[in-house]
């Protein structure tokens, strides 16, 4: 076997020395292991920027803008109840009033009062009976006012509650008639339009007479004398109210 010579080399020639292909930076070789760990820190650093300086401003403004939709949704909430609230206090207002004026139409006034003499004898003479020769006629005997004007309730004798708003005029009464007329007459006063209260109340029974006719006698009935007050309560007036209080002030 023959070795050839020109795998002989001269020990004194030099080899090129191989160098390194990665980049160096600040004496550390930036070898895949290292880049891959120097990326993976930059990202993870560039991940926490992002969400301090980006994200959390962002959810922080998103909080914010939930935090301030939930509290103008609790005022439009609030408002549509108030809405709500004026427009039942609005129906509830327009119903008292309704109420008042019926019951205000309920009571006497100056006119109905004026009135009162005329209709008390339109009520006298429809409690008549058909007349006939010995028929008994109601009629009216007595009406004086007792007072020449109306007075404020204060004395408490309809109530605590009605002093100071109702005034009242009084006016005695004196009629005359069988048992049935004074009856009907007095329930027909109950119907008047007017508020009247009747008040003393007094009867006085007469005995009936007979007299001759022919061969027949003829009786006509008792007729009962009816005295009593008839007092018309009015609503009093804004002024009037505040004049009587004044005048009347609670007991301390």
């Amino acid at each position: 076997m023959t070795i050839s010579e020109d795998f002989i080399t001269d020990e004194g020639g030099d080899f090129e020395a191989t160098g390194s292909t990665y980049p160096t930076a600040f004496g550390v070789t930036f070898t895949p292991v290292v880049s891959g760990v120097l990326i993976a820190v930059l990202g993870l650093a560039a991940t926490l920027y992002l969400l301090l300086n980006v994200v959390m401003p962002a959810f922080q403004k998103y909080q914010e803008l939930q935090t301030s939709r939930t509290q103008k949704q609790g005022l439009v909430s609030q408002k549509e109840a108030v809405l709500q609230q004026n427009e039942q206090l609005r129906i509830d207002l327009a119903r008292v009033r309704q109420q008042r004026t019926e019951v205000l139409a309920l009571f006497a006034n100056e006119r109905t009062f004026d009135t009162l003499l005329l209709d008390l004898n339109r009520v006298i003479e429809s409690g008549n009976a058909s007349p006939g020769r010995n028929a008994t006629r109601a009629r009216l005997k007595r009406f004086v006012p007792a007072t020449t004007s109306s007075e404020i309730i204060t004395d408490g004798s309809l109530g605590s509650a009605v002093n100071g708003k109702l005034k009242r005029q009084v006016v005695n009464v004196e009629l005359e008639g069988t048992f049935e007329q004074t009856q009907a007459i007095i329930r027909n006063i109950e119907r008047l339009q007017p508020l009247l209260l009747v008040k003393d109340y007094q009867s006085t029974l007469a005995q009936g007479t007979s007299n001759q006719q022919g061969a027949r006698l003829v009786g006509s009935p008792g007729t009962i004398t009816t005295s009593f007050q008839l007092q018309a309560l009015m609503p009093v007036s804004a002024d009037e109210a505040q004049k009587a209080a004044a005048a009347n002030p609670p007991p301390k």
